[in-house]
């Protein structure tokens, strides 16, 4: 597969790299980590006013400019790279994803114009508290809020109840895309989203405080909680786990970009400070050893973005397609290889970045620790490397057995 970024696509990232290295500096950063939102609300009103990100692959006929995940893979590796504290991830990686291969066209008339302007934002709520302890592997089992069909005088509804544990930015978001399964349900059968307005009375959301201070999470808990029936994304019973699995593949590849952007900005700083630093007369990065190191960094990083592109590139033809239509087919191989490497690799270029810096490495005046904090959140978020492995082996065994009962039902016939 050969791929080049096109006129448009190089004037994205150059605009982007240009606004972020003037926003995102080390000292925005911790200004922003020290807040309770997390971000800086006149950065983010700017961002959407000016450069109009969040509506990037919002399609036109919704307020968008209808680009593709490419172009979005662009952005998330800039936004990794300077560590850009915003809701945009979970509001576009995360809620429009959602809203695309989920919603209907009422629901994304009602909710994408909106995130489009500017005017609102968005978060998923997948994993129960309890299961996302116990196995943390982002699948149909960490799905365990309820949701129950009731009947009322002013309206057919649902009933939810449960607790949504790492949600991202889910104690400012005003809209919140939560999952559940049908009561008794099990396995990949029952489960739905449901689209809630975060302020609504029985909604209960708390920031929840980890090892990285520049992306915030949340819980949330909803006990007994109605909402009408045109809240189930999609319809009654039209949202199912093949669409939540898809939209946790779309955000897979997103975090992916976001990881491989990190790891080329560590890997600049590690270069960078090695570079000054003067040991036995002379600069480390004349060391061989130093060297070396350097460029088993260089290469993981070329690799990184190579996965992130390919597995972009897939995305897009998901997203332009019917949605449900390729989940069996490329993106979740690709969206699992990407975030399984970009995983293995931010988090050895940023310990890579702590070793090089030496005693300084961690502590506060520099920003490895900032990388390497987000190198580890990024790591288990949506699965850790060794659970998307595993997918991509389950995936190839499977294609396999198909092969080989073709092969000998062709072998019958003949």
């Amino acid at each position: 597969m050969e791929f080049a970024f096109t006129d448009e696509q190089a004037m994205i990232r150059e605009s982007a790299d240009s606004f972020l290295q003037d926003v995102s500096t080390s000292e925005a950063i911790r200004a922003a980590m020290a807040t309770d939102q997390g971000y800086d609300p006149e950065l983010w009103e700017r961002l959407c006013q000016e450069m109009y990100w969040q509506a990037l692959h919002i399609p036109e006929e919704y307020g968008g400019l209808g680009l593709g995940y490419v172009e979005l893979a662009i952005l998330f590796e800039e936004m990794g790279r300077r560590l850009f504290c915003s809701p945009f991830f979970s509001t576009v990686a995360m809620g429009v994803n959602a809203l695309l291969v989920a919603g209907n066209e009422q629901q994304k008339q009602q909710w994408l114009p909106p995130i489009a302007e500017g005017s609102l934002t968005a978060t998923l709520g997948v994993a129960s508290s309890q299961q996302a302890r116990e196995n943390r592997r982002w699948d149909a089992s960490s799905v365990q809020a309820t949701v129950r069909f009731e009947k009322r005088a002013e309206g057919d509804g649902y009933v939810l109840s449960g607790i949504w544990q790492y949600v991202p930015d889910g104690h400012t978001a005003g809209l919140l895309i939560l999952a559940a399964r049908e009561e008794g349900s099990k396995g990949e059968e029952g489960i739905s989203l449901f689209a809630v307005s975060a302020d609504s009375e029985g909604v209960q959301r708390h920031w929840t405080p980890t090892m990285d201070q520049t992306r915030k999470q949340a819980r949330i808990e909803i006990e007994n909680f109605f909402v009408s029936a045109d809240c189930c994304l999609g319809g009654e019973g039209a949202s199912d786990w093949s669409a939540l699995e898809q939209i946790l593949q779309l955000a897979s590849i997103a975090v992916a970009a976001e990881q491989a952007g990190g790891a080329r900005q560590v890997m600049d700083l590690t270069i960078d400070y090695t570079r000054e630093r003067v040991q036995f007369g002379r600069t480390i990065a004349s060391f061989q050893a130093i060297k070396h190191r350097a460029a088993d960094m260089m290469l993981q990083v070329e690799c990184a973005k190579s996965a992130v592109y390919y597995a972009a590139c897939v995305a897009d033809e998901a997203l332009r397609k019917d949605p449900l239509s390729v989940v069996k087919e490329e993106l979740p191989e690709a969206a699992a290889l990407a975030k399984a490497y970009c995983s293995d690799t931010f988090f050895h270029c940023a310990a890579e970045s702590i070793q090089l810096h030496g005693g300084v490495g961690f502590t506060w005046e520099y920003d490895p620790h900032l990388y390497f904090k987000r190198a580890k959140s990024t790591e288990t978020f949506l699965g850790n490397a060794g659970l998307h492995r595993e997918r991509i082996a389950r995936q190839l065994l499977d294609e396999s057995s198909e092969n080989i009962s073709s092969g000998q039902a062709e072998g019958s016939a003949l």
